[in-house]
Formats: C-alpha cells, sequence, structure tokens
C-alpha cells in the first residue's frame, strides 16, 4: 500500500499544477497543530517567491481545487499561507481496514534489497556476556529483524573474539595450575582429547584471574604474549587448548544469547581470518600502500579534507603481530569471497569510531572494498547507571548479563505479585516474557547513539513508556477479542466504520502511519523510530478504550468495526514488538 502521506501528497501535487505551480511543492507532512487540522503543507510560502505572488492567494488558490477531493473532509488557506486539512473519515477508515487485510499491514517491501552482512554481538570467547554486550546485540537483533522485513537479505556475524591475548593469557594460568596435562608435555605426541580440561565455569575464572596477574607480573605477561604468538603461529597443543576454548564458550554464548531472544547465521572470528592476512599484507606491500612507522607497518589514511588528526592505520607491529584493524581488514576480504555483500554494517560502542573510520579507508585505499559496497558504523551509546556512570554491580563489578536479567525479571515478578492475578507459576513464567521487554524496550526506545540510564524500577512499570506498558496494552486488547468471540455468534471481523468520536479517529489516524515508521527505521536504521510508533499507539488505544463500550455496544454493526478497528491495532503492535524482539503473553 502507498503510503497515507504520498496518497495526501499526490492529490495536492495535482491541485498545484493546475493552479501552475510546481508539484514540488506540495509536499503533505503531519500537523503540528493536531487541534487545529490532521496535515498541512507549506508549499505555498515556499511558492510566494519564486512566483512574487502573496503565500495567502497561492495557498488560498490550491484549497480551492481540492474542495471536491474525496480525501478531505475540508481543506482550508490560512494565513499567512498554510494549507490546512482535515482527512476524509471514510477514506481514513478504507485506508486502515485495507491494512488490516493486508499479510503486511500494509508495508511494501523496499524497492531494491541489499545484501547485508550485519556484525553484532562482539563477545569475547573464556568470558562471560555481561551488559556491556547488551547494546549490540538488542541494537544489532533488531536492525537484523527491520531490514529483513523490508525485503533485504541479511547475514548476521557474531564476530567472537577468540585470538588476541585473552588465549594466551589462559593457556598460561591453565598451564601454571595445572602443568601435569598433555597440551605441556613436550614430548607429548598422540592425539590430544576430545574433551575439555575445564568447565564454563573454571574458565570463566581463569581468565579474569590471568588477566589481573598479568598486570603485576611482567614475566608472565610476556608468556602470556608469547603463548599467543605461538597459538597464532600454529603450535598443535595451544590449538587443541584454543579449539577446547571455542567449544565450551560457544556452548555457553549460545544459551546466553537465545536467553535474549538473539540469533546469528554465522559464529565466525577474528581467527577465521586469519588465513588471508599474509597474502593481504603482501599485496598491500606490493603496490606500495605500507610503510614503516616507528617500527611498525601502516597504511596512510589521512585525507586534506580532514578537521582532525587521522592517524594511520597499523597494520603489523614491530614484532610481526597483527592488531584488531588487520584482522578486520582480512575479515572484509573473507566476507567478499562468501557474500559479495552490497552493505556491510557494524555495531559496536561509538567510542570505536576513530578504528572503524581508519579500517574503512585502509580497506577503500588498497582495494579490498570497491567504492560500490557499503561500510557503515552503527556507534550506540552507554547504558548507565542512576549515577551517571557506566551501569556496574552495587559492589562495583561490571555486571554480567544473566544477572541482569534475573534481577529485571524479579522486579516484573514482584509488580505481578502485587495485583495477585495471576498464579506464582504463572507470573515466574510471565516476567521472563515482560521482563524482557522491559530490557529490550528501555534500551530501544532511546536513540542508539546516545548515553541513557538504565533504571530497573522504571523500565519494569506497568505505567509510561515501558515495555511491559505495550504489552500489558496487547493483552487487554486480547482479552477483548476473546470475551467477543465468546459471546458472539460472528467469528468474522466486520467493515471498518467511519470514527464516531475523536478518540476513534485518533486510533485511526495512528494505525495509518505504520508503512511511513517502518520505512523510516529502515532507512535511519533507528529502532526508537519503532518504539515511539507504539507508545503513541498504545495511548491511543487505551484513550479509545476509555471513551468506548466495545462489548457493550448494543448496535452489532458499529460494534463488529470495533472489533476489527481493535484487531488491526493488536496485529500492528505484535509486528512491531516482534520487529523490536519480543512477544506478548497470552496474560499479565
Amino acid at each position: 500500500m502507498k503510503k497515507i502521506l504520498a496518497v495526501l501528497t499526490e492529490e495536492l501535487e495535482k491541485a498545484f499544477c493546475v493552479c501552475g505551480y510546481d508539484e514540488k511543492l506540495a509536499k503533505v507532512t503531519l500537523s503540528n497543530r493536531p487541534d487545529l487540522c490532521d496535515y498541512q503543507c507549506n508549499g505555498a510560502m515556499a511558492a510566494a517567491k519564486q512566483y512574487k505572488k502573496a503565500p495567502i492567494q497561492i495557498a488560498g488558490e490550491v484549497a480551492a481545487q481540492l474542495q471536491n477531493c474525496d480525501k478531505f473532509q475540508s481543506v482550508q488557506a490560512v494565513n499567512p499561507g498554510f494549507i490546512n486539512m482535515k482527512i476524509s473519515e471514510e477514506f481514513l477508515a478504507s485506508y486502515v481496514g485495507d491494512m488490516g487485510k493486508d499479510d503486511r499491514l500494509g508495508c511494501e517491501p523496499c524497492e531494491s534489497s541489499r545484501k547485508v552482512v550485519m556484525d553484532y554481538g562482539g563477545a569475547n570467547v573464556a568470558k562471560p556476556l555481561h551488559v556491556g554486550h547488551l547494546r549490540s546485540a538488542i541494537i544489532g537483533e533488531t536492525l537484523k529483524r527491520i531490514c529483513r522485513f523490508c525485503g533485504d537479505e541479511v547475514i548476521a556475524d557474531v564476530h567472537l573474539g577468540d585470538w588476541g591475548l585473552q588465549m594466551g593469557l589462559i593457556i598460561v594460568q591453565l598451564q601454571e595450575d595445572q602443568p601435569d596435562l598433555v597440551y605441556f608435555d613436550t614430548d607429548y605426541k598422540g592425539e590430544y582429547p576430545q574433551d575439555a580440561p575445564f568447565t564454563i565455569t573454571e574458565l570463566e575464572e581463569i581468565y579474569p584471574r590471568a588477566s589481573a596477574k598479568s598486570k603485576q607480573d611482567g614475566a608472565f605477561k610476556e608468556r602470556a604474549q608469547q603463548a599467543t604468538l605461538q597459538l597464532q603461529q600454529g603450535y598443535p597443543p595451544y590449538r587443541a587448548l584454543w579449539k577446547h576454548i571455542l567449544q565450551v564458550s560457544i556452548v555457553d554464548l549460545k544459551k546466553n544469547y537465545e536467553n535474549l531472544q538473539v540469533e546469528f547465521d554465522l559464529w565466525k572470528g577474528e581467527s577465521d581470518a586469519q588465513d588471508y592476512i599474509p597474502d593481504m599484507i603482501s599485496d598491500m606491500k606490493e603496490k606500495g600502500f605500507l610503510h614503516e612507522s616507528q617500527g611498525a607497518m601502516v597504511v596512510d589514511v589521512a585525507q586534506e579534507t580532514d578537521t582532525k588528526e587521522i592517524p594511520p592505520c597499523i597494520i603489523q607491529k614491530s614484532d610481526g603481530a597483527v592488531l584488531y584493524a588487520t584482522s578486520d581488514l582480512a575479515t572484509l576480504i573473507q566476507r567478499k569471497q562468501d557474500f559479495a555483500p552490497d552493505r556491510i554494517l557494524y555495531m559496536a560502542d561509538k567510542r570505536q569510531e576513530m578504528h572503524f573510520v581508519q579500517v574503512f579507508r585502509a580497506a577503500r585505499k588498497t582495494g579490498i572494498v570497491e567504492e560500490n559496497t557499503q561500510l557503515l558504523f552503527k556507534g550506540f551509546g552507554t547504558m548507565n547507571g542512576k549515577d551517571g556512570k557506566p551501569f556496574k554491580t552495587r559492589d562495583g563489578g561490571v555486571m554480567r548479563l544473566e544477572t541482569l536479567i534475573g534481577e529485571i525479571n524479579q522486579a516484573v515478578y514482584e509488580k505481578m505479585m502485587e495485583n495477585r492475578s495471576v498464579s506464582q507459576e504463572e507470573a515466574r513464567e510471565v516476567s521472563r516474557i515482560v521482563g524482557l521487554s522491559a530490557l529490550k524496550y528501555g534500551d530501544l526506545s532511546n536513540q542508539a547513539s546516545k548515553d541513557y540510564v538504565f533504571d530497573i524500577e522504571r523500565f519494569s512499570s506497568f505505567e509510561g513508556n515501558t515495555g511491559p506498558y505495550i504489552l500489558y496494552t496487547i493483552v487487554r486488547i486480547k482479552s477483548i477479542l476473546t470475551k467477543y468471540y465468546q459471546q458472539s455468534s460472528e467469528q468474522e471481523e466486520g467493515v471498518l466504520l467511519v470514527p464516531s468520536h475523536q478518540s476513534e479517529k485518533n486510533l485511526m489516524l495512528q494505525l495509518s502511519k505504520l508503512n511511513e515508521v517502518i520505512e523510516t527505521a529502515y532507512e535511519e536504521l533507528a529502532p526508537h523510530r519503532i518504539c515511539a510508533y507504539i507508545y503513541e499507539l498504545s495511548d491511543c488505544f487505551n484513550g479509545f478504550y476509555h471513551d468506548t463500550k466495545i462489548l457493550g455496544e448494543e448496535d452489532q454493526q458499529k460494534q463488529k468495526s470495533y472489533i476489527t478497528l481493535i484487531s488491526i491495532t493488536k496485529k500492528v503492535l505484535e509486528l512491531c514488538i516482534e520487529l523490536l524482539g519480543f512477544q506478548a503473553p497470552e496474560r499479565m
């Protein structure tokens, strides 16, 4: 279906043309004074100088052409030159009714779909997921769903950190703890064990201990660096240990991402790109892109138009070691070879922006990526506590993600038990569903690039701009529909009638914005647009609910129209929360 603004703009374009004015002036927008009109056009103001006429005169001519248009209830020219429009209620009801009959609720796929690789998640193996991983996972998952809904082919890659110094730290710490393991016996020539010599719990204890020790003990850190280098050079016992680390970690990571309802198509890591690095460096040298700087090999990426210093992209350190940038460039080669994507989109903390500027420029300059492949970095802000600092545990440590999920589920459970509308067992189950909505909506309702305060008390509230409020609205609609179909012989939805009061019209107007909102969220990669929309939609529904006796309406045709309207509202809300990555329970 065409967006309702596009339909109305077409009518204005015709009117502008008939009056002898450029149709480009005829853009229709939502009214900034909904108490006066539903839509407005300010084109007459822009036309005044071009056509040397008073804007009110131009607005009056255009308005006169629209008096008999069936899309409008009224069109008025208002000083100094605004064109104010109230939509025809018959047209509005017909438009929303057609949305309800469409499988996609009036949302058309984008005209030219793209193949997109999305890089989000970014977890490090051997470490538990913590709150710092939350935003990448939540935002990335939602953008994946939005882009797929809009027609893109999306390949989601978790891109694990599985090749850095943390591997060497774990190996040397394990050697100190269990020196008798066969991996540390230089005379051992047999097959290495299939089972890991540690559990995920033990592994997650080993790494922080080793990391802390490396900061105090220079010799220990040097041994870890040497072990990392040996691993990267293919030393068999360390490769065997590394595979164990991956195996144990990925099982745990998948479980935790599953709890967030976040799914990846690829479980690749930095290690998968390592085989591409030697040829890449050799090619850069042959083509003259690499030069030495303070012992390291770098690619200059600064440009004359830069307003701030952009340091060179370091490809190889003086000791031959490679860096994150090297791995990311090699990963681009791999992704180009495997998928030939039109766009590669990265979700990471906005403080990594300089890294991606360097990598993207180096990729373009060296020919790794052609100009027609879009490289895009979506930087997000920090999730902070009420003190304005990055979110921590009560004792100041970094909070594990599963701990955070548990806390918000508990907060929702306690609120549900205050009402005692469901059993304890059901409340526990429902609190996991509602808690996820609180967690995700609390994050996604903020503009991604901005920092925000994570407030469990506010996010878990059943009132206000929260996930539980949205779900409560859906559950309320489900309850009404269930009661209606239990007491009515009519099982089919009716035809939408013209709205009988303002709150019904407001609900229809908000529903009619859906395809515009989804398209904007897609084009801007902005999930918060959908959050703002469904919050307003929920408010509109609840206003309609309080003004209308839906189940008590005696006029059957009018009642069927009400049921059809709230059914469409439910479908729209359910589509949007599916895109945001959560679902509604049957009861709350």
